[in-house]
């Protein structure tokens, strides 16, 4: 369980700082590989994923989770997100991605405009607290998308165990996620 040092108390910003280099590290030591892959076979075994149809994944960036293995099940729909503006849009995946302007691939296919069809969206966090309050980059792209009323998707963050912690703060805006899943278990 990932503990804050006192120094950082509750600071967003220090917070964010420390898991990028915690997760820095554990790229670098290789580790990242083989924790995606053993988040995925939670994924792939857990009830949630097979009962599902229509699911939204995000593109890892180098040190993040990688779900993209999950791409292989023929039985899904997948989708992907993209930012336009300050809104987090729904596009189906094409296999073509295109860079947004902080790097991240983004789908190039028009996004869906019936979010009711989705039945989970992972979502990337930096770390994630036993409340499923997570901590993301600080765009706020997430929790404006979660705040769409017409969204019923479970909202799933996968993320190592390390960076699971006993509670983050959170303010008004920040809205919580449904389940972890980690490389040892789903929440």
């Amino acid at each position: 369980m990932l503990v804050f040092p006192s120094e950082i108390g509750q600071n967003k910003k220090l917070i964010r700082q420390l898991c990028k280099e915690k997760r820095q590290e554990l790229f670098l030591s290789g580790e990242s590989d083989s924790i995606s892959k053993l988040i995925t076979e939670n994924i792939l075994n857990s009830e949630i994923f097979k009962n599902s149809k229509h699911v939204m994944l995000f593109y890892p960036l180098k040190d993040e989770i990688n779900l993209l293995e999950l791409l292989k099940c023929q039985d899904k729909v997948f989708y992907f997100p993209k930012c336009e503006g300050k809104n987090l849009l729904v596009c189906p995946n094409s296999n073509e991605f295109k860079n947004n302007k902080y790097s991240i691939p983004e789908p190039i296919s028009e996004p869906i405009k019936n979010l009711e069809i989705l039945d989970i969206v992972f979502t990337p966090a930096l770390c994630v607290d036993e409340n499923f309050y997570r901590l993301g980059y600080g765009g706020g792209y997430y929790d404006r998308f979660f705040a769409q009323r017409d969204l019923r998707a479970k909202k799933i963050v996968p993320i190592s165990e390390k960076f699971i912690c006993k509670n983050l703060v959170h303010e008004k805006f920040d809205l919580p996620c449904d389940g972890i899943v980690s490389e040892f278990k789903f929440l």
